[in-house]
């Protein structure tokens, strides 16, 4: 199939969340939804089974609008090869299972799965902050946890999960993530710290040109990214909670692009 057919038609993007399942067709060319987004509560009991048939929902809805196009779903999961490795506010049945092969058994339909920091990162880099970047960008997710994405001129290094790094003995997402400081009531003066010690620790590794925060509290930026000292340039994401769908879409479409490529 040629990239204008695939780019010139909306791809559903489905972002899977610990609370709600979110789905909107996304213009390719622009980045941008299409229509309104439908947003269903993700089942208390979040089973692969489950979830699938909500997303069957959300695909019937918009069924008229991508025609039989591709899919793309985040998952807050590690995914190689459309097996999901490890789940994160999700039921435990997610870790190893063939869940790409649920999804497109499920939906008839085929299916892109990947980690929701990575398609973050990907709409970033296409869409948003980090648009046309020539070098090595890193999406930084602050929410529940740290979630990260490593792209290299446009292309994803997949499944970084470098909010767990050690750093001063502990798991950094234990420290520096914006839930923990929700959860334990600090100040932005008394968290900061916090974050720019991981920061440093992943630029010390990793030698970014770019790093792009994401995550609710990046709406709040102004407040701690002017006061963090870091080699690398630090910029707010643009997108904010549109980008797992934008960049799963965008994914599915790439994938229906380039097929021969290692899944």
């Amino acid at each position: 199939m040629s990239e204008e057919t695939v780019r010139s038609t909306p791809v559903l993007g489905i972002d899977i969340g610990g609370s709600g399942i979110k789905g909107a067709p996304v213009d390719l060319a622009t980045g941008e939804f299409t229509t309104k987004r439908l947003r269903i509560t993700t089942p208390q009991k979040s089973t692969p089974r489950n979830v699938a048939a909500v997303v069957g929902e959300i695909v019937d809805n918009f069924s008229k609008i991508i025609g039989d196009g591709p899919i793309g779903v985040t998952i807050p999961a590690v995914v190689t090869h459309g097996k999901t490795r490890s789940a994160a506010n999700i039921d435990k049945s997610w870790i190893d299972a063939e869940a790409e092969k649920t999804f497109e058994k499920h939906l008839g339909r085929d299916i892109l799965l990947v980690n929701d920091a990575d398609a973050a990162g990907i709409a970033e880099v296409h869409y948003g902050a980090a648009a046309g970047h020539p070098g090595l960008v890193i999406m930084v997710t602050l929410g529940t946890g740290i979630g990260t994405a490593i792209v290299y001129r446009g292309v994803l290094i997949p499944n970084s999960e470098l909010g767990h790094l050690e750093v001063d003995g502990q798991d950094a997402e234990t420290r520096a993530a914006a839930s923990i400081k929700e959860k334990q009531g600090l100040s932005y003066k008394e968290w900061i710290p916090r974050l720019q010690r991981y920061l440093e620790r992943l630029e010390a590794l990793l030698w970014p040109d770019l790093i792009v925060i994401g995550g609710g509290i990046s709406k709040n930026s102004d407040k701690f990214i002017p006061k963090l000292k870091l080699n690398a340039e630090v910029v707010p994401a643009k997108l904010l909670n549109t980008a797992g769908i934008v960049g799963a879409a965008w994914l599915a479409a790439d994938r229906q692009i380039h097929p021969d490529e290692l899944r």
